[in-house]
């Protein structure tokens, strides 16, 4: 059964390894939205910026986060990010799921929201959902939601906290080193690395996921967001 998540609630997992899915609807002056992830360790910070997964580097060096290609579904727009959980690296203990927006405000983004699925089993319905909206509407990144270690196991909590600094901002916030990762945290424009989304293939009520493979301006930092109290 899916569940449908409250901003700060939490729900156990059982799956080994899962895909969360970003969705939002496309149209005119909508932004394009990319999925990201960032491996915290000790300290909730990253151990080193190779804990960054997102456009211009989609893979974990571990191989057990990566990110999928866009797609196109019914219900609009979609990009992934997939952890093999039992993988994970024992020393990671959160796994951050962030959204981000070329650095134009997420209130210009349409139906924004994070679907959770059992990777090991084909064509199943979510676990769960949680539907993300900025609290200002001047926030240019935003945690969805994130993975964390629990009494052995995994656990989903829905986030919803917003940065006004771009992904940039964020991932400094979480000690990805500006300096040595500028240049990559911005979009390369050349034609041949954004290819062109596929055709939408009809679908049920529910978003089918396709078959998945792999891709081919810093402002002052705001204050961190309060942290929920972890259970």
């Amino acid at each position: 059964m899916t569940q449908a998540m409250l901003k700060g609630s939490n729900v156990p997992l059982d799956a080994t390894a899962v895909r969360a899915v970003l969705r939002w609807t496309p149209g005119q002056g909508v932004p394009d939205v990319d999925a990201s992830a960032l491996l915290l360790g000790p300290g909730g910070r990253v151990r080193s910026d190779e804990d960054f997964v997102f456009y211009n580097q989609p893979r974990h060096p571990s191989g057990k986060v990566w990110r999928l290609g866009k797609k196109r579904v019914t219900e609009g727009l979609t990009d992934t990010i997939q952890a093999d959980l039992a993988g994970v690296e024992s020393a990671v203990g959160q796994i951050l799921l962030v959204a981000s927006a070329d650095d134009v405000p997420f209130d210009r983004v349409r139906s924004l929201r994070i679907l959770l699925y059992d990777a090991t089993v084909p064509d199943s319905e979510p676990l769960a959902y949680f539907d993300v909206k900025p609290e200002t509407g001047e926030e240019t990144s935003l945690i969805c939601g994130e993975l964390y270690r629990r009494g052995g196991g995994w656990k989903f909590r829905a986030l919803g906290e917003g940065y006004a600094n771009g992904l940039q901002g964020l991932a400094t916030h979480f000690g990805i080193s500006v300096d040595e990762s500028e240049a990559a945290l911005t979009h390369d424009t050349t034609p041949p690395e954004r290819a062109p989304l596929p055709p939408e293939q009809p679908t049920s009520a529910m978003p089918q996921q396709p078959g998945y493979g792999y891709p081919p301006a810093v402002t002052t930092q705001q204050p961190p967001p309060t942290q929920p109290a972890y259970g």
